[in-house]
């Protein structure tokens, strides 16, 4: 059972990832972009050494022209990088949930009457609706912030080790330690996110049909009933987000926590370091100021698998629903019938939605001819099974 789920998960990895695929050629762009901004962060952080040691301490009036400069330009092209990852990646973004959503309907319109007998309104709305936006910010703020940080992250890393690989090496003990939070309150997310997302279609499903049953809620004065069960409905889904919210939350500041640690090390073995003449003031303050930005997108790549973690809950049921078996199958040579009106006859004719299942229709016999209309009334219904003619031939 492991085997198949894990087989069909990453059957399902393979299809989002074919669909993100499709436009390669504005992802390619974007993580261009996202270079750019990368580049941008490492270049700020490189600068400070500059400042600090041939500004305020050389006194170097040339450089006092030359930096400022650098700067505005430096801040000019992370400006645009960032506008173009950001237009690119969320063009992408529409057009995945797009196809998402298409495919949804198109499949749930050529489904077995069986499959929506079976489903609430409801739910199937809200994987139309809530799942696929879910998977959208997976897709597009997700990716576009993996993509950042991760390149910040190696362009900070760059500069961290040029400008003192020794201090590096120390301050670089505890940063493992920094991705513990990603791992376990990741998977909290993603449980807790599932529970979420399927308690809400379960409300968008109690919501349609307390609407559409107004009149039969009046009529019974079933209003206190009814409320008393939307509330409950309401308090399982409160707790199920604070839950998520709890996980989410303590990521942070356990990161900062161990941040805090590293950037204690740094600022006690580094001045030990310029107190002992091995370093210079500007060395110590760029390498600081990189470790400082460093921390930034470790964290936020913590927050980002959050949003992971619910995107793929909500990609997983959208998936159940693609994924549902056709269980009438057209016939490929289907016998054309030569003609424009024909006898519709039922002769001991059973029926039921789903095999096992109790029959709907049990040894149904009749024959409508052309044109006639055939009433059939159940239990909840009035008045007698009546037959009329019609003008235009309906079978």
């Amino acid at each position: 059972m492991e085997n198949k789920k894990a087989s069909l998960s990453k059957s399902r990895r393979k299809v989002i990832l074919g669909v993100v695929l499709q436009y390669r050629k504005r992802l390619i762009l974007a993580a261009l972009c996202m270079i750019i901004v990368a580049g941008a962060n490492g270049a700020m952080a490189f600068l400070v050494k500059p400042v600090m040691d041939d500004i305020f301490i050389g006194k170097n009036r040339e450089m006092l022209l030359l930096i400022p400069g650098l700067t505005v330009l430096v801040f000019l092209l992370k400006g645009l990088g960032s506008y173009g990852a950001e237009y690119l990646m969320s063009y992408i973004g529409e057009k995945i949930i797009r196809h998402f959503r298409d495919s949804l309907y198109d499949k749930i319109t050529d489904l077995p009457i069986s499959f929506i007998h079976k489903e609430k309104t409801g739910t199937l709305m809200a994987r139309i609706t809530n799942d696929v936006n879910i998977v959208k910010g997976m897709v597009s703020t997700s990716v576009i912030n993996v993509f950042r940080d991760c390149f910040s992250v190696i362009a900070f890393l760059f500069v961290i080790f040029y400008r003192d690989w020794q201090l590096a090496c120390g301050a670089f003990l505890v940063l493992p330690l920094a991705f513990y939070p990603i791992l376990v309150f990741g998977r909290r997310v993603r449980h807790y996110s599932t529970g979420s997302q399927e308690t809400m279609a379960d409300l968008n499903s109690f919501l349609h049909e307390t609407f559409s049953g107004a009149k039969i809620i009046k009529i019974f004065s079933l209003g206190a009933f009814e409320k008393k069960r939307f509330k409950q409905k309401t308090g399982e889904l409160f707790l199920l987000e604070m839950k998520k919210v709890v996980a989410k939350a303590l990521s942070s500041p356990i990161m900062e926590f161990l941040g805090g640690l590293g950037i204690a090390f740094i600022i006690w073995f580094g001045g030990l370091r310029v107190i002992h003449g091995t370093s210079t003031p500007g060395i110590f303050f760029s390498f600081l100021t990189a470790v400082m930005m460093l921390y930034d997108p470790v964290k936020k790549l913590s927050q980002l698998n959050n949003t992971v973690q619910e995107g793929v809950a909500a990609a997983s049921r959208i998936f159940d629903v693609l994924d549902q078996e056709q269980t009438i199958q057209e016939k490929k040579d289907p016998q054309i019938l030569e003609g424009t009106a024909f006898d519709l006859v039922f002769d001991d004719v059973s029926f039921a939605y789903d095999p096992g299942e109790e029959p709907a229709l049990t040894n149904i016999n009749l024959q409508v001819a052309p044109g006639e209309v055939l009433a059939l009334v159940g239990m909840s219904g009035g008045g007698e099974n009546k037959s009329c003619k019609s003008h235009t031939p309906t079978l």
